[in-house]
């Protein structure tokens, strides 16, 4: 008796999970999923997905390729143009000339510079100052292949920005970004033409913020990435994951001249005040007042018995200039400008080059131990170059 029981119970069984298993690979869609978790794929990075209908799970693959397609229309390629010269006709050693195989006719040569980033529809482009600075004419080639002659608009080598333009009408233009909304660990790719292989998207995250002191340029506010950053990306594009511009590529730290996981992007932030004004003036204007800081360090506190104080010390001011007319003295340290507190030489380019040239500004300095304000009108800073 206890046999057959123990038969029937196995047959039950048996029947039971025979069933489940149908229903769960031939059922509706959903199958079992009230009655266990189903592993299910992670969503792509994409918030809304126009194929599938509100509610049905997909299983589409994490990917960024949403994010590259509306960016990388575009990012463009610059090159430098030159016309390679007929060359003489080769002489013997007793004089007579040779013909060459074929007559030799101008030629067209073309070296590619770098990267740059189509900022309007009606063709206005955002590129490095370092990749354009010593080209006599510029070319430029589309991601669809197509190619125009490009005119500088304006160039400044401070903060390695120039800004070009080709003919055209609704070119595909990048749309701008918020910089100052970045965060540490956000998803960032680079676009560009490394090594002039052609266009390429990289990946990474933003690895640091407001980079200074780097000694690149004058005036210094980098983001820091991982994403792979090589030479030709100069110029190129910095974008979010949903294709938004938020830095223009500027440099790398490597020892080998490839990317070593450091790369620095110009913020849009500053991009965008230096655009406007090559644009407008073909050239950027900027506060000046005329003195050589150095930041505090804890050698020159000691020996020169400094306050313990994070601000720039004026180790030289320039005959003259506004600062030396003002009264400010080699020796003092400055620690605030028009109220905005000054940690260091950086900060303290960036506050006085924003100062419009011509009105008054107020600096606050400590002097002897004793905190005192000057009021100087502010110069305007030499362009450099000229």
């Amino acid at each position: 008796m206890l046999k057959k029981l123990w038969l029937v119970f196995a047959q039950t069984v048996t029947v039971v999970i025979a069933v489940l298993f149908a229903w769960s690979t031939w059922g509706p869609a959903g199958g079992l999923t009230g009655l266990w978790p189903v592993p299910v794929e992670r969503a792509s990075v994409s918030s809304v997905d126009s194929r599938h209908p509100p509610g049905q799970q997909t299983t589409e693959i994490l990917s960024y390729a949403r994010g590259a397609q509306r960016a990388m229309p575009a990012v463009v390629n610059i090159f430098s143009v030159s016309l390679e010269r007929p060359r003489a006709p080769s002489r013997s050693s007793d004089g007579a000339t040779r013909r060459p195989f074929r007559e030799r006719t101008p030629e067209r040569q073309t070296t590619s510079l770098g990267s740059g980033v189509i900022v309007s529809r009606d063709g206005v482009i955002l590129t490095n100052h370092h990749v354009i600075e010593d080209a006599r004419a510029l070319e430029v080639m589309l991601a669809d292949g197509s190619r125009a002659v490009a005119r500088i608009l304006g160039s400044d080598p401070e903060t390695d920005l120039a800004v070009l333009q080709i003919p055209g009408r609704d070119l595909p233009a990048i749309e701008w970004g918020d910089s100052e909304s970045v965060r540490v660990g956000d998803v960032v790719l680079a676009i560009g033409n490394p090594f002039g292989v052609g266009q390429t998207v990289t990946q990474g995250i933003v690895s640091a913020l407001g980079r200074n002191q780097l000694g690149i340029n004058t005036f210094e506010n980098f983001i820091q990435t991982d994403a792979a950053i090589n030479p030709g990306n100069s110029g190129g594009a910095l974008v979010d994951s949903a294709g938004r511009l938020i830095g223009i590529n500027t440099a790398i730290y490597s020892r080998s001249g490839g990317s070593l996981g450091i790369g620095f992007a110009i913020p849009v932030s500053t991009a965008r005040q230096v655009l406007d004004q090559l644009i407008r003036d073909g050239s950027v204007t900027r506060g000046y007042i005329g003195v050589e800081p150095v930041d505090l360090t804890e050698d020159l506190i000691t020996a020169f018995g400094l306050p313990r104080v994070r601000a720039p010390l004026i180790v030289a001011v320039i005959r003259g200039g506004p600062a030396d007319l003002a009264g400010i003295r080699r020796g003092d340290i400055l620690v605030a400008v028009e109220e905005r507190p000054i940690g260091n030489t950086a900060t303290m380019l960036d506050a006085i080059a924003r100062l419009e040239p011509g009105t008054e500004a107020r600096f606050r300095l400590l002097r002897a131990g004793r905190e005192i304000e000057i009021r100087l009108k502010v110069g305007r800073r030499p362009v450099a170059g000229r």
